[in-house]
């Protein structure tokens, strides 16, 4: 069956960096569309990131993470992740990795990323 496992998320001081990491098992991963989403608290969960299947790597990033956040892909280590710059207090939230293809729509777990002031 697929599982997507998110890593990395953790507490963070306002201006600081985290890496989340997102391993994809029982797809071929370099078919899938990979996307990072959020959900703030009490929120509604939303796209953060996306990068297109391999062989394309299109990025697209909601505009209030553009030029702070990066998405990227390695397809030897079916892993997809989202470095995270210059954190601010309003990316507190649970990050779930996404992949979408041909195939189906699947969900990760999530991870807590919390950003102190």
């Amino acid at each position: 069956q697929v599982q997507l496992v998110e890593s990395g998320g953790g507490l963070v001081q306002v201006g600081g960096s985290l890496r989340l990491s997102c391993v994809a098992s029982g797809l071929t991963f370099s078919r899938y569309a990979m996307g990072w989403f959020r959900e703030p608290p009490g929120k509604e969960r939303r796209f953060v990131a996306a990068i297109t299947w391999s062989g394309h790597d299109t990025t697209y990033y909601e505009d209030s993470v553009k030029g702070r956040f990066t998405i990227s892909r390695d397809n030897t280590k079916n892993t997809v992740y989202l470095q995270m710059n210059s954190l601010k207090p309003e990316d507190t939230a649970v990050y779930y990795c996404n992949a979408r293809g041909h195939f189906g729509d699947y969900w990760g777990q999530g991870t807590q990323v919390t950003v102190s002031s």
